[in-house]
């Protein structure tokens, strides 16, 4: 199950659920929440309430759902729900809407405030997945002696030991003396005819290697962030009513003012900018509509 779900369930549980540094979402108590065999229902009017608190600390009741629905660690709940407020407060701080699955979009303000605004939709509350023990295998008890190992067979070992020891020690020494016997003579600096003959003496050294030849490290492709337009409507009504269609079949999508009197429909990707021919001809494929890079 994905975080902005269990953030989603855990609101519907208590309340109330808290993001650390963004604010906190407030479930109005006369909203019914339907059980997971039940069909999805639309969300009342101001049935969530949001404050935006920038010094919001982390929503320990939050990280132990995780835990309880994840089967995760503790740290590693902790760790998955701040990766999640990091991303939306990097989505906030470059103008982007932030969407939320179940609860609607967040938004910064030209203020540096951070508003909230509620989506139609409402997800079914699922019920709590019990904790599962697994019990211990009963280890069976042996009164049995192991066997003892026959101290006629350590020589053999301690013999092989000592003649490996040896015949590495030779071979080193050999190697050492036949390098303090080798003698390097200079090639001379002078200009010699392509007929020159080398003295049969002469070692010639090999100039190094220059350091423009040495394979340079490969760039990591940088990861931008860009929207991608399903489509376009000339009403709010018909952007909202193809927005929530969209967002029922699990798409992330934002709503988008164009003009004023136009709003578009756009897909977020955190991909490199090469993937956007590739990312426009599925999207194309999937929607039938012409879509396209939105540049603003």
């Amino acid at each position: 199950m994905k975080i902005e779900q269990l953030i989603v369930q855990q609101l519907y549980n208590s309340k109330s659920v808290t993001l650390q540094d963004i604010g906190t979402f407030i479930l109005s108590p006369d909203v019914a929440i339907p059980f997971e065999n039940d069909k999805d229902s639309a969300m009342p009017l101001n049935a969530i309430r949001f404050e935006y608190n920038k010094k919001a600390g982390q929503d320990e009741e939050l990280i132990s759902f995780i835990v309880s629905q994840t089967r995760k660690i503790k740290s590693l709940a902790t760790s998955d729900l701040e990766s999640y407020t990091l991303l939306a407060k990097q989505f906030l701080n470059i103008g982007k809407p932030f969407p939320i699955e179940g609860l609607g979009i967040l938004q910064k303000t030209q203020e540096g405030a951070i508003e909230f605004s509620q989506g139609n939709s409402i997800n079914a509350k699922l019920e709590a997945a019990p904790v599962l023990l697994k019990e211990k295998n009963k280890e069976e008890i042996s009164f049995s002696t192991p066997p003892r190992e026959t101290p006629g067979k350590q020589w053999i070992w301690v013999l092989l030991f000592f003649l490996i020891a040896a015949t590495a020690a030779t071979i080193y020494y050999f190697l050492k003396k036949d390098n303090k016997e080798a003698q390097v003579v200079p090639v001379v600096n002078t200009t010699v005819k392509d007929t020159a003959i080398v003295p049969k003496d002469t070692v010639v050294i090999a100039a190094p290697v220059a350091k423009d030849s040495l394979a340079k490290p490969v760039t990591a492709a940088v990861i931008n962030s860009f929207n991608i337009v399903i489509n376009e409507f000339n009403t709010k009504e018909a952007a909202d009513k193809a927005f929530a269609r969209g967002t029922s079949f699990g798409h992330k999508l934002l709503i988008l003012k164009k003009d004023s009197t136009a709003y578009k429909i756009v897909m977020p990707f955190l991909r490199p900018l090469s993937d956007t021919s590739k990312v426009i001809d599925s999207l194309h494929k999937y929607f039938k509509a012409k879509s396209y890079v939105d540049k603003n």
